[in-house]
């Protein structure tokens, strides 16, 4: 019988020539190496701004990695919180050679603002660089991946450096079947309760004032998908959140809305559709017609994308295992 086979401990040494930079890069009471060995099952120790990284060849060296990569964004100027640790872990487990400043690097600039929108994952890269090369993308994927947020900045940033006039944000306000008739108020107070996420974005990149503004001139136009049958939308910024709960024929008619000069992104997650049992979602559908189609980008997400709690994460993988 043969002994069991140990694995070999490997020791990496890491050295912080700056004590400012190493105590973000170490977090608040060590929160961020304490996170790391936890996830990674490696043990380090610090001393004098020296760590020494133990464990597992294979999860020691990727500690190492880690740490190295984030301790280069903040000698750029980046700024590295809890979340970026996490996330650093998971995009450098799926590929060591990733550069996380590169992946970082390729933010979008609010200038009302002055401040920069960066993705915070591999897809969110690729997502933004889509958003750059074509007229139309699609992103889907599940809830918290950045998939709004990351159009609206793109939106914002484009309107405010005048490349285009005007940002129309819609979604399909399908829980009262876009029949709005019969909630309360005006039509301002029905429909805003379906349209509050792209406001909350909005207000996370420009003043509320600036906002309120644009959308009374309408520089900004925020309304529900019903509203955008029979118009050509031109030199604008259109963006169809929430698209898995589009019926084909309205997913046909809003993207034959893009007049000249326009750009729009389509976002939504083709596993949660609320739409009536047998009926198709028109994001769905449309991820297969318009494929191949030369001009139209396509950009997935998973649960590894997600930037809200780190729980978040762990419910979407829950929920996709079978019972």
């Amino acid at each position: 019988m043969n002994p069991p086979k140990l694995h070999s401990v490997e020791a990496y040494r890491f050295q912080c020539d700056d004590h400012q930079l190493a105590q973000q890069l170490f977090g608040p009471q060590h929160n961020n190496l304490r996170f790391i060995e936890d996830k990674l099952h490696v043990t380090i120790n610090e001393r004098g701004g020296v760590l020494q990284i133990s464990g597992d060849k294979h999860p020691a060296e990727l500690a190492h990695k880690v740490l190295e990569q984030l301790y280069g964004m903040l000698k750029t100027g980046m700024p590295v919180y809890h979340e970026d640790v996490d996330r650093a872990i998971k995009i450098l487990s799926a590929n060591q050679d990733a550069g996380l400043t590169e992946v970082y690097n390729k933010s979008i600039h609010i200038p009302a603002r002055k401040k920069n929108i960066m993705p915070r994952s591999q897809n969110q890269r690729s997502y933004l660089e889509a958003m750059r090369q074509q007229d139309l993308v699609f992103g889907i994927g599940p809830a918290g991946t950045g998939k709004t947020y990351l159009a609206v900045a793109m939106a914002v940033h484009l309107l405010l450096t005048k490349r285009v006039s005007r940002i129309v944000l819609s979604r399909p306000a399908v829980e009262a079947g876009e029949k709005l008739g019969f909630l309360p108020g005006d039509m301002t107070e029905k429909v805003d309760p379906y349209l509050r996420p792209l406001y909350d974005a909005l207000y996370d990149m420009v003043e509320h004032e600036k906002v309120m503004n644009y959308i009374e001139t309408g520089v900004i136009e925020v309304a529900p998908l019903a509203f955008m049958r029979g118009r050509t939308l031109s030199n604008s910024f259109v963006i169809l959140d929430e698209a898995q709960n589009c019926t084909i024929q309205q997913m046909k008619m809003v993207l034959t809305r893009i007049g000249t000069g326009s750009r729009a992104v389509v976002s939504g997650d083709v596993t949660q559709t609320d739409l009536p049992k047998g009926t198709e979602s028109g994001l769905r559908d449309a991820e297969r017609r318009l494929k191949e189609v030369q001009g139209i980008g396509f950009q997935y997400f998973d649960q590894q994308d997600v930037v809200r709690h780190e729980l978040v994460a762990r419910i979407i993988q829950a929920y996709d295992k079978p019972l």
